[in-house]
């Protein structure tokens, strides 16, 4: 009878011991963090954007082009290395003003392959936890410019159908670890001599937010038609998702005033949402001009008047 009681006694502590210890180790394990929703109202020709030189990290830049434009950007984009993680601070800084972060990650030096089989999903959740617990609306696009062949990942260099499998990849990892604030930008470049066949590129309806379209004005020949028009109307051709003009910009050599003009009217007439200007200075002839506007009197004047004119109010999403 002891033996037994001796028994009963030493399994009824061991089973506390257990429950205590189990209890201990579920507090230590965090409990995962719960999912972040946010969205982007897709609102036509509401949506003005900048990329700026020095932002991140400064937001100097961003001031004076509101104040240049008559109106301040919903819109700062920048660009982000492989391998570079995603700048809460930053995000936090810019959304105090009323502005988005726009995401382009660049995947040089990775393989295209290697990110759809998940050899760096390591990184792709710790990218996807920061911008979940960010919190707010983000737009990020990967691969930006993919019909194009100067980058590594674009055509003639990487098969569109790895793109594709790498890009949905990317939207269902980031699903998965509860980053629903990615507004998901699927951006290529103009159709032009050398681009290949837009609709190779595409992931899906499922996979994809926004359209972006890159192009410039690099002529006194270039109209609105002839840069975006052909391009926008491959894509509707397959997909009715909003199209923002991602990239964009009018150079000296094309005559900026009234071409200016132009892009803001071309934005309005095919029912975009928006564009985001590249001001940045370039010096490498016809392809690489000084695209900032600031310094030019005629051109501030004509971007003020496009804005004032074709621009809606902006009414921000959920």
């Amino acid at each position: 009878m002891k033996s037994k009681l001796a028994m009963f006694l030493a399994v009824a502590l061991a089973a506390a011991a257990l429950g205590v210890a189990a209890g201990r180790l579920i507090r230590l394990v965090p409990s995962p963090r719960p999912p972040a929703h946010a969205t982007l109202a897709p609102q036509l020709a509401s949506y003005l954007g900048a990329f700026e030189p020095g932002s991140p990290p400064g937001y100097a830049a961003v001031t004076g082009f509101g104040q240049m434009a008559g109106r301040p950007p919903n819109l700062l984009g920048y660009y982000s290395g492989w391998a570079q993680p995603f700048d809460g601070a930053f995000a936090q800084t810019i959304r105090k003003h009323g502005v988005i972060p726009f995401v382009q990650i660049g995947p040089t030096h990775a393989s295209i392959a290697a990110i759809a089989a998940g050899t760096y999903d390591e990184y792709l959740r710790a990218y996807a936890g920061r911008v979940r617990d960010f919190g707010h609306a983000v737009v990020i696009g990967f691969g930006h410019e993919m019909n194009a062949p100067w980058y590594s990942w674009g055509y003639g260099h990487t098969q569109a159908a790895t793109f594709v499998a790498a890009w949905r990849h990317i939207v269902t990892l980031f699903r998965g670890q509860g980053a629903e604030n990615v507004t998901w930008l699927w951006t290529i470049q103009a159709d032009e001599p050398g681009t290949g066949p837009v609709a190779s590129w595409w992931p899906g309806a499922r996979y994809v937010t926004w359209v972006g379209i890159d192009g410039y004005y690099y002529r006194h020949s270039d109209t609105f038609a002839t840069v975006f028009g052909k391009t926008i109307t491959q894509v509707r051709s397959f997909t009715g998702k909003p199209v923002l003009l991602s990239e964009t910009a009018v150079g000296p050599e094309a005559g900026q005033f009234a071409k200016i003009q132009d892009l803001f009217h071309g934005m309005a007439k095919y029912k975009t949402l928006g564009l985001v200007w590249f001001d940045k200075p370039q010096h490498g002839g016809l392809y690489h001009q000084d695209w900032r506007i600031e310094d030019n009197v005629q051109a501030e004047i004509s971007f003020r008047l496009g804005v004032r004119d074709e621009l809606a109010p902006y009414r921000p999403g959920s």
